[in-house]
């Protein structure tokens, strides 16, 4: 997901450049969306990993 995110920050800085404000915009606000459910999913199962433990072998 972090790829993803990443790919549209380019996108929205490549658009910005050639002077697409309104492109540029939304590549900005899908790139942190994208960015912050990775975030949240991360968290989540950082969580849940913590809560389970491992086993002992």
């Amino acid at each position: 997901m972090l790829g993803w995110a990443v790919t549209f920050l380019i996108i929205a800085l490549v658009a910005a450049l050639f002077g697409f404000g309104g492109i540029a915009g939304t590549a900005v606000e899908i790139a942190k969306l994208i960015f912050f459910v990775a975030i949240v999913l991360f968290a989540i199962s950082a969580v849940i990993g913590l809560l389970r433990g491992r086993n002992p072998l």
